[in-house]
């Protein structure tokens, strides 16, 4: 539980600053932590207000239809187009369920990038450690380059990728459902 609260902090509070511009993969998120953080600290923003702020960064900054895809795996072509589409609204949906409320319990953990490494022309990973009064966690950030965009793929905390993790959970409910019950089954949880 206490890894799960970490990795949400880790995940919406860092992950949520890389706002995606050209430019090194490292700028997109050191430029926009400060912009997030800024957001975090403003005491006369309400807690709607904070949230309905920092989704615009989350739209921006994610390549959902990836992460997506990613998510499901080779399962993905087992969706027609129109339940790919939802599948990516929904998912977005259960991200903001399960992470919205607890992002806001931000107390002045910083941020420090230790490296960045291009994997490919139009991919890049950049290692950042979380620092909070009496840990660090490391988090990676699974960029790539799309439309002139750096744009966030996958985030990888203590070497739990939220990929891998949400393709295991997609792989274990379409073992026994059909994609469209798997659609069912995620409009249920955003309600």
């Amino acid at each position: 539980m206490k890894r799960c609260f970490v990795g949400f902090i880790a995940l919406f509070v860092f992950v949520l600053p890389l706002t995606a511009h050209a430019g090194a993969p490292s700028d997109a998120i050191n430029d926009t932590a400060n912009k997030v953080i800024a957001i975090l600290k403003n005491k006369s923003l309400s807690a709607a207000a904070k949230k309905e702020q920092l989704e615009v960064i989350y739209k921006r900054m994610f390549d959902e239809v990836e992460l997506s895809r990613l998510s499901l795996g080779r399962n993905w072509n087992r969706l027609n187009p129109s339940q790919q589409q939802e599948f990516v609204q929904l998912f977005r949906k259960i991200l903001e369920k399960a992470y919205g409320d607890k992002i806001l319990e931000y107390k002045d953990e910083k941020v420090k990038i230790t490296g960045e490494r291009m994997i490919s022309a139009d991919r890049a990973e950049v290692q950042t450690k979380v620092i909070g009064s009496s840990k660090e966690i490391p988090v990676f950030y699974r960029l790539r380059l799309k439309d002139g965009e750096w744009k966030v793929y996958d985030v990888v905390i203590e070497n739990v990728s939220l990929v891998q993790n949400y393709r295991a959970q997609f792989t274990d409910i379409l073992a026994k459902n059909s994609p469209s019950q798997l659609i069912e089954i995620l409009r249920k949880k955003v309600q």
